[in-house]
């Protein structure tokens, strides 16, 4: 396995900076506001003479609300399962009575712990880490992380403690990634922990609580998965916080990014606008997907029937997408929505040869022809696929853009039926066979030319 380094320390001290840096990424979310970091995230570290693995915590030290410490038991789990601790502190804030207690709490772990002083630039190391030897936790190292001054000779130390191994390995992130979204709590961090079978996630009953876009690689029946967690997003004209507008971005970069969505619903609340709108974005985006409404075991039988047929009336264009109702909380239902994942993530990369998708585009033509237009009849010639993920099939033909988009669904509904393409979206790209003739005249011959000055002598007559 690969060495593990768990950076902590107190809320602001630079930990998120330092982790993108060990990873040469932006994946921890950075902004200048102490708490932002909440769920533990993990990243090859690429700084060194050899790889590892890095994971960010949440700040701890100074909990106030039931949602801080739950940061903190995330942040000890991630000491318990690392090789080395980087103990970060704030060079320019200086020594602190918390930094005190957590040093305290850091000598009577069987860990090694790194006392790394952040924030040092501009100042002499001598003057900054002067004060910090009261810690009692060896030499203190001068670091910059926006920098990354000083993070090579940290790192090389580090990883100095940790004997090498022959063949590490370790963290694989080549499994289908599955980003699950929608509004604030509406339990996706208590679906992915149910998955997981531990609280990996900090989950809580105060809305937003996830901020960061959270990786979590996974495995179940020989099947590798990236179980991506991200922020609630509300509608725009509520989201006025920076940290929050940052967190917004980070969920459509795990969009993008993802292979299968996972959308969840709070099926108390029932269907949303919102909801609506979210699951447009990942549309958009041509993501396989699944729907799942969740707290379905708390909700009257009534309430049960109208969900039901908001489903219907407000997601007309997710009925590609199966549904799934289920409870995050108690594990029901959960169990079946991996299995729909598979099935959407297979459809989405399925292959679709040539010879077969022109026979199923002639029988779709057979059995309904695309309409006439201007007395002209489309005429459609064959299909052949142009991309995965989503599928993408091209059909050629004459007049093929002015295809009306009642028989463009036609055809995708078609198409998906045929080839059983349930769980992921279907595009389709028409391209019409250029008219070799286009803009060029025929030269009239002699007798031609006599021919038309005598109707236009006889029409003049007229």
């Amino acid at each position: 396995m690969l060495p593990v380094v768990a950076l902590l320390g107190r809320p602001n001290v630079g930990k998120s900076t330092l982790f993108n840096q060990l990873t040469r990424s932006r994946d921890a979310l950075v902004a200048d506001s102490p708490g932002l970091t909440r769920d533990r995230q993990y990243g090859i570290g690429r700084v060194g003479p050899r790889p590892f693995i890095v994971i960010d915590t949440g700040g701890i030290g100074e909990a106030e609300r039931p949602v801080e410490e739950l940061m903190e038991q995330q942040s000890l789990r991630a000491l318990e399962e690392a090789d080395i601790a980087i103990f970060v502190v704030d060079g320019r804030q200086g020594l602190t009575p918390a930094d005190e207690q957590l040093a305290r709490a850091f000598r009577k772990q069987s860990r090694t712990v790194l006392l790394a002083v952040n924030k040092a630039e501009g100042q002499s190391r001598d003057e900054v880490t002067a004060e910090f030897h009261a810690l009692a936790l060896g030499e203190p190292r001068a670091i910059s992380a926006t920098l990354g001054r000083g993070i090579q000779p940290l790192i090389e130390d580090a990883l100095s403690h940790v004997p090498e191994l022959e063949g590490e390995q370790g963290y694989n992130e080549d499994g289908i990634r599955v980003a699950v979204i929608g509004r604030p709590n509406v339990g996706k961090s208590t679906l992915i922990n149910r998955w997981l079978g531990e609280e990996r996630m900090v989950a809580s009953d105060e809305p937003g609580t996830t901020r960061d876009a959270v990786r979590v690689p996974f495995s179940r029946d020989g099947q590798d998965y990236v179980l991506v967690d991200t922020a609630g997003v509300r509608r725009r004209a509520r989201v006025h916080e920076y940290v929050e507008k940052l967190s917004v971005v980070k969920t459509l970069q795990a969009i993008e990014d993802a292979n299968v969505v996972v959308a969840l619903v709070d099926g108390s609340e029932g269907i949303t606008d919102q909801d609506a709108s979210i699951m447009g974005l990942a549309l958009e985006a041509g993501r396989a997907m699944v729907v799942a409404v969740n707290k379905w075991d708390g909700i009257a039988p009534d309430r049960r029937e109208r969900t039901k047929v908001e489903l219907d009336l407000k997601l007309p264009f997710l009925g590609f997408a199966k549904q799934h109702f289920i409870s995050a909380k108690h594990g029901t239902g959960v169990g079946e929505l991996l299995g729909s994942v598979n099935e959407a993530w297979e459809a989405a990369n399925r292959d679709l040869p040539t010879p077969v998708l022109t026979r199923a585009l002639e029988d779709a033509v057979s059995r309904h022809a695309p309409p006439l237009i201007r007395g002209h009849r489309i005429k459609l010639r064959y299909a052949h696929q142009g991309g995965k993920n989503p599928p993408l099939i091209v059909i050629h033909g004459n007049q093929t853009e002015r295809t009306p988009k009642a028989y463009r669904r036609y055809l995708e509904n078609y198409f998906r039926q045929t080839f059983d393409l349930q769980g992921t979206p279907i595009q389709i790209e028409f391209r019409s066979t250029e008219n070799p003739f286009k803009g060029r005249r025929n030269k009239l011959t002699d007798r031609q030319i006599q021919k038309r000055k005598r109707l236009k002598r006889h029409t003049r007559g007229k």
